[in-house]
């Protein structure tokens, strides 16, 4: 799931959730906005069970996948598509 909140200026604020019975281990939401590059937007669990990570993007469309562990892609059922992968307007 994902919440969009408004900065100052033309970037937004995205938070990228995925709910407690989300695949087990470590998840990483990777995309356009950080090269496709595992690692850097880690969601961290949350009291409620759920996981998610806060990532500031500037206006675009930016296509973004979720990358669990042994190497297991998948996406956001709640984002547009666009060519396979899930995406976010700003």
């Amino acid at each position: 799931m994902l919440r969009s909140t408004r900065l100052f200026g033309p970037k937004r604020r995205v938070t990228f959730s995925l709910p407690a019975d989300a695949p087990d281990g470590p998840v990483s939401v990777v995309g356009s906005f950080n090269n496709w590059t595992p690692g850097i937007h880690e969601l961290v669990p949350r009291r409620d069970g759920t996981r998610s990570v806060t990532v500031i993007l500037p206006p675009g469309t930016h296509r973004f996948r979720y990358l669990g562990a042994d190497g297991h892609w998948f996406d956001d059922d709640h984002a547009q598509r666009l060519d396979g992968d899930s995406a976010i307007t700003i």
